[in-house]
C-alpha cells in the first residue's frame, strides 16, 4: 500500500501569509555563518540541519489521501477536502494515468467535499469515479455544493462517469477489504480500515475520543488492535479538548493514548488545527513524542502529517 497525503488541515484552508513566510527567511538568516555558505556542500548541510518548521511546511489544504496498491491506473481516496485539487494536477502526470477512482467520504461536512469541484479528473470523459459512504443522501449532498447559487458547474455535468454507494457493510478492492466504524462527532463520521491481509490502515478523522474506542470487546479489538498506520484526528492540545468539549475533535495526547492502547505501530498526527502555524505543529509533534517517553509508552512511532509526504506499507 502506498498511501499519499495532499490535504491536511481540518475546518477550512490556510494558506501560508507573506509575513509567515518572511518569518521563516529572517530566521533561517540569523543561522547563517560565513562557513555554512562557503561551498555547495556546506550550504546543503546547513539546510539539512535547519528545524523542520523552517524548511518546509505541513501544508495548507483540507482532508485528502489517497491509496495505490498494484493497478497503476486505479485510486483509493479518502475524502475531498482542497487537497484533492493537487491529486488531480499530480494525477494528470502520472503515466498511465489512473483511470478509476474510489472515494471513500468519512462524513460531508464542506472541508472534506469542497475539492470535489476543482477535481481536474472528474471532467475527463474516460474516468469513472465511484463514491462510497456510510452517510445517507451522499449524491445529494455533493451535487448540492455544486448547483447555482454556489458553483456554476453541476456534479452531472462534469464528464467522468459516476456511482454513489452507501456503504451498509465492508467491500472489496484489488484484494483489499475496506470496513468502515462511527466516531464520535457532530452529525457523525466515519473512520474506515484497510486490509491487504498483510498490513491494516486506518484513516480516522474527525473524532472526539471516547471511553467506547478505548474499551477491549471483539469489535474494536478486530479494527484497531497492532493496525500498522493509524491516521487521527489531533486537532486540539489538551487544554484545548477539554474547553472545546463536544466539538467533535482529540487532542494530541489522546490519540496517543488511543494508540498505546491498541499497540498501534504507526501514529499520524492528523485535522491540523487552520490557527496554527508551522512552528506550533512541529512543537505538538514533539511534545507528543516526549509525552511517549513521560508515560513509557513504547513501539509508537509519531509523525505529523504532511502534503506531499508518503507511506509505504
Amino acid at each position: 500500500m502506498r498511501i499519499q497525503f495532499w490535504g491536511v488541515r481540518g475546518s477550512l484552508p490556510a494558506p501560508q501569509l507573506s509575513s509567515q513566510i518572511q518569518s521563516k527567511i529572517s530566521a533561517i538568516l540569523e543561522r547563517v555563518t560565513p562557513e555554512d555558505i562557503r561551498s555547495p556542500e556546506s550550504r546543503e548541510r546547513f539546510m539539512a540541519e535547519l528545524p523542520p518548521w523552517l524548511f518546509g511546511t505541513v501544508g495548507g489544504n483540507t482532508p485528502c489521501l489517497s491509496l495505490a496498491n498494484g493497478d497503476p491506473k486505479n485510486r483509493i481516496v479518502f475524502d475531498c477536502g482542497s487537497g484533492l485539487r493537487e491529486m488531480g494536477i499530480a494525477m494528470a502526470r502520472e503515466k498511465p494515468k489512473p483511470t478509476h477512482y474510489d472515494i471513500f467520504l468519512s462524513h460531508l461536512h464542506w472541508d472534506h467535499i469542497q475539492g470535489l469541484p476543482f477535481f481536474g479528473p472528474a471532467y475527463d470523459p474516460a474516468v469513472t469515479i465511484d463514491f462510497y459512504s456510510p452517510m445517507q443522501k451522499l449524491e445529494t449532498a455533493l451535487s448540492g455544493q455544486m448547483s447555482s447559487p454556489y458553483f456554476p458547474v453541476h456534479i452531472q455535468s462534469m464528464g467522468s462517469q459516476k456511482e454513489f454507494h452507501v456503504m451498509e457493510e465492508s467491500l472489496t478492492i484489488e484484494d483489499m477489504n475496506i470496513s468502515f466504524k462511527k466516531l464520535s462527532h457532530p452529525g457523525d463520521s466515519y473512520s474506515f480500515m484497510v486490509t491487504d491481509g498483510k498490513n491494516r490502515f486506518i484513516y480516522a478523522t474527525d473524532t472526539e475520543l471516547s471511553a467506547e474506542v478505548f474499551t477491549k470487546n471483539d469489535e474494536n479489538v478486530s479494527y484497531f488492535e497492532k493496525a500498522d498506520l493509524l491516521v487521527i484526528d489531533a486537532q486540539y492540545t489538551l487544554g484545548e479538548a477539554i474547553s472545546k468539549y463536544n466539538w467533535g475533535h482529540s487532542a494530541f495526547s489522546m490519540g496517543v493514548d488511543f494508540a498505546a492502547n491498541w499497540g498501534i505501530k504507526h501514529m499520524v498526527l492528523f485535522h491540523h488545527d487552520p490557527t496554527y502555524d508551522d512552528r506550533k505543529l512541529f512543537n505538538i509533534l514533539q511534545s507528543a513524542r516526549w509525552y511517549t517517553e513521560r508515560m513509557n509508552i513504547k513501539g509508537v512511532k509519531i509523525s505529523i502529517a504532511m502534503e506531499g509526504m508518503e507511506i509505504i506499507l
